[in-house]
């Protein structure tokens, strides 16, 4: 079915240096412009980000340094983009999160008001998440073609889960699973331990603050330090392990922070 368009609609991706929408940098843009009378023009600019792109980063979009260092800024294309992007509608998968925001931030730090505010905004991932429940009652019927009677409770639940757990092996089963980066997490199989492996095999503590990185060190998952490796965040910022200790974190992450500084501390000491 056609879509019903009064104004353009946009719908553009970024690639980018990270997904912190104050900090990083756009590397590319793609936008589809969807015309009234069905035309559609279709663009796409790599941009030097003038900040370098961390390596883990470059792993999930194939975008280098070295592939962007005469490539135009942000600031060069800004005015042009705007104009392009004028009187149009905006979507995309996820841009309500993160396209829109750092879009809107890249032309505020040139000085040009991207106003999004009388536009209208199609995020396909907030339809897909709406549409396509995340729920036990929606693996439930998708993975054993059946509706879970008394949802909510915790006996139907369970069983519910039991069977989801069983049907997932059958139907994944021999396959490959990836993460984001494209590292191999393991393969589904009949084995509590691979599904072990592919569900929680890098989390340092069960909150997720901290996870294994692909050499097995414990590296923060979230804030300023992300990727980076707790020993060295430790090490050179002294405040750092005060701040969390005092802060609003699960018990469980702070006793596993303390854990691998006690550990460290042994390696320096021995």
């Amino acid at each position: 079915m056609p879509l019903h368009l009064r104004n353009p609609l946009t719908i553009f991706d970024l690639e980018t240096t990270g997904t912190n929408v104050v900090t990083d940098r756009i590397v590319e843009i793609s936008v589809v412009k969807l015309l009234p009378n069905d035309e559609q023009i279709v663009k796409t600019h790599k941009i030097n980000p003038t900040v370098p792109i961390p390596v883990e980063t470059s792993l999930i979009h194939g975008i280098y340094d070295k592939d962007v260092k005469d490539a135009p800024t942000f600031k060069s294309i800004a005015k042009s983009l705007a104009k392009f992007l004028e009187g149009s509608d905006l979507g995309g998968f996820n841009v309500l999160k993160f396209d829109i925001p750092l879009l809107v931030e890249e032309f505020l730090r040139v000085g040009i008001d991207f106003d999004v505010s009388k536009r209208k905004i199609v995020d396909a991932l907030k339809i897909f998440h709406m549409m396509e429940k995340r729920t036990l009652s929606a693996a439930y019927k998708f993975y054993c073609d059946q509706t879970l009677e008394g949802a909510h409770s915790a006996e139907a639940d369970t069983l519910a889960t039991a069977a989801v757990i069983k049907a997932q092996v059958d139907r994944y089963d021999g396959q490959d699973v990836f993460d984001n980066l494209g590292e191999k997490l393991g393969t589904v199989t009949s084995s509590v331990d691979s599904l072990h492996k592919i569900s929680a095999s890098n989390l340092v503590d069960l909150a997720g603050r901290m996870v294994l990185n692909k050499n097995g060190d414990p590296v923060f998952n979230f804030g300023k330090h992300r990727h980076k490796l707790v020993t060295d965040v430790l090490s050179r910022e002294k405040g750092y392990y005060d701040w969390m200790m005092k802060g609003d974190f699960p018990q469980d992450t702070k006793r596993k922070l303390t854990e691998i500084k006690l550990k460290n501390l042994s390696k320096l000491g021995g």
